[in-house]
């Protein structure tokens, strides 16, 4: 369903990779048991859900939600669900979220890095992270191309996933944390993919800074590195050997994740992957 609707928007090789990949439930399960993950929580990637109609955009989250919440059902003791919001439809988007949340039981909500530009900590998602406080909900941030077309060009020519994944993850959270929201929303427990992306080697430097930028309140070095602390990491791509290992001088291991990114990630580097985090 989602796959048909990514493909007839012209997303045939989104984010510049070869292809978008197949999906099904037998052939997750079957992986899932090779690999000895018990249960996966399954979410919409890159592009999302919104591709230039608010409308169109909110059918597509509610069928992906109504879906996930069907396998959820179905396959309780192996599979959970993050809901799609079709950002940036800001009122759609809150009310998809309280009616994945309060009816089909979502086990968290998924956010790409922007959404035609918004990105993470922009004032215009306040309301849904208040929303999401209220409910004490985990939210999910998966990377996305940036939204012009110039900016584009900065992954030089590369997939999207290679460099520009990163850095506009690192740029989405360094936004969220500069403006408070793990402190205004503290109830919302936040996964950041990718061992954090290059959030953790700029973390000196944004803290470094924080004092120049005129923020209200303006936050100590002590309070940045305690929101950097109370996110939560995820193991998708290639932590080792040297992302883990630094972000481990700064969060408990208790907030580090496993994470896989199949079915992007095909199954053999999966494997590799998973073997060297073992």
């Amino acid at each position: 369903m989602y796959r048909e609707a990514a493909l007839a928007a012209g997303h045939s090789q989104p984010d510049g990779i070869p292809a978008l990949p197949q999906w099904s439930e037998a052939a997750a399960l079957a992986q899932m048991d090779k690999l000895g993950v018990r249960k996966a929580f399954l979410s919409v990637s890159s592009p999302g859900v919104h591709f230039g109609d608010d409308a169109a955009a909110r059918q597509l989250a509610r069928a992906v939600n109504d879906e996930g919440s069907r396998l959820k059902a179905q396959y309780l003791e192996r599979f959970g669900f993050y809901a799609a919001a079709p950002l940036p439809d800001f009122d759609g988007a809150l009310a998809e979220l309280r009616y994945a949340l309060d009816v089909l039981h979502a086990d968290a909500v998924v956010f790409e890095t922007n959404a035609n530009g918004v990105y993470l900590g922009d004032e215009h998602l306040d309301q849904i992270f208040a929303e999401l406080d209220q409910r004490g909900a985990v939210a999910f941030v998966h990377p996305t191309s940036p939204s012009c077309e110039c900016c584009l060009d900065l992954a030089l020519g590369y997939p999207q996933p290679i460099l520009e994944f990163l850095f506009g993850m690192t740029r989405s959270v360094t936004n969220l944390v500069l403006r408070g929201i793990t402190t205004r929303f503290p109830r919302v427990r936040i996964i950041v993919p990718h061992a954090g992306a290059a959030l953790l080697v700029v973390a000196d430097r944004v803290a470094g800074f924080a004092g120049l930028l005129g923020l209200t309140p303006t936050p100590t070095d002590d309070e940045l590195f305690a929101a950097f602390r109370s996110l939560y990491y995820d193991l998708a791509g290639f932590p080792l050997s040297r992302l883990l290992p630094t972000l481990l001088t700064i969060v408990d291991p208790t907030h580090i994740l496993y994470g896989s990114d199949a079915p992007f990630t095909p199954a053999p580097i999966v494997e590799q992957v998973l073997a060297k985090l073992d």
